[in-house]
């Protein structure tokens, strides 16, 4: 729980920089709701983390929190449309429902955070087998590296999602 001088301190850095911020991140993405949106999200992570910068870092700080947002919300919009996309070419009848598209997406983007931080050989590996559908000697072959290389890059890529989605279902309640 919050101290009375932390709760002071951000009650200080919301009142004086909110509207600095919301401004800023309008002329970023063009559209006051997600402004606002992405505002509030970085007053609440700030909150959340209990991290409140000092007076004279209060822009730096928010300007990279809300940076960080920023790009989580484009990446979202990717894989969003990516998705979409890949539906447009299904029957109606196969067309899975709002709730199930909303927890698609939420599914695709743990799975983009989670190879976004993976090695990018140990990613490449990964995709080269689940995407373009190569062997682990064709994977080995064509990235440079040893079969057991590829092995070991397999299973800790599993490894990361099943440990990501361990972590989502314990924050999801699914």
């Amino acid at each position: 729980m919050p101290s009375g001088d932390t709760t002071v301190k951000f009650h200080t850095l919301y009142s004086d920089h909110h509207g600095w911020l919301q401004g800023w991140l309008r002329r970023r993405v063009g559209h006051a709701g997600d402004a606002a949106d992405l505002a509030h999200d970085t007053f609440l992570r700030i909150l959340l983390t209990g991290r409140t910068p000092e007076a004279e870092q209060s822009r730096a700080h928010l300007t990279q929190v809300a940076k960080g947002l920023v790009i989580d919300l484009h990446r979202r919009r990717l894989v969003e449309a990516a998705y979409l996309d890949a539906l447009s070419h299904l029957p109606q009848a196969q067309t899975p429902s709002a709730e199930q598209r909303a927890l698609i997406i939420e599914d695709l983007l743990l799975v983009d955070r989670v190879l976004g931080a993976l090695p990018a050989k140990v990613r490449q590996a990964f995709l080269l087998s689940q995407l373009d559908g190569l062997t682990y000697s064709q994977i080995a072959q064509t990235l440079g590296i040893s079969f057991a290389t590829v092995r070991k890059y397999m299973l800790r890529t599993a490894q990361s999602l099943h440990a990501a989605m361990l972590a989502s279902e314990g924050v999801n309640g699914r």
